[in-house]
């Protein structure tokens, strides 16, 4: 199964929060209160998407913390990058040298073209976008009505 790891889930929570309210600088206790997450996890996630220059952070008496930038500019694939590094379906997906297989393997450029889909996927998606209601899928339902015979 392929999954990005529960931290990265989280940031993503935590993230679509903050550009909820882009020009409100929240705490760390009031992030976590409203993604229900635990303060503990909230303020690593923080830390680290703050590193990654997604978040930053303001101190003092009314600190805490808000987007880097616009929710239009920051990608999933730059969520998923900070948390977990190189986005790569396999060792060998986008660097050479990593497995000892990699001079015979005969699915390496196929797990490379898979990888590029997902990549491609992850950076066109925007977290103003995660934002939006997910749209319904439209069900066709098969019509009912019967063609009426011509005779002759």
């Amino acid at each position: 199964m392929l999954r990005v790891s529960r931290l990265t889930d989280y940031a993503t929570v935590v993230m679509t929060g903050l550009a909820a309210q882009p020009t409100t600088v929240l705490s760390a206790v009031q992030i976590a209160e409203e993604a229900r997450l635990e303060l503990p996890t909230v303020s690593k996630l923080l830390k680290t998407l703050g590193h990654a220059g997604l978040v930053e952070s303001f101190r003092g008496a009314n600190g805490g913390y808000r987007l880097a930038r616009a929710a239009e500019t920051i990608t999933l694939a730059q969520i998923v990058e900070a948390m977990e590094g190189p986005l790569s379906m396999t060792e060998c997906s986008v660097s050479v040298g990593n497995c000892d297989h990699e001079s015979y393997c005969s699915v390496r450029g196929n797990w490379q073209r898979i990888n590029a889909v997902v990549a491609r996927a992850l950076r066109g998606m925007t977290l103003a976008e995660m934002l939006e209601p997910v749209p319904q899928p439209v069900h066709l339902v098969p019509s009912t009505k019967t063609s009426a015979k011509v005779s002759s």
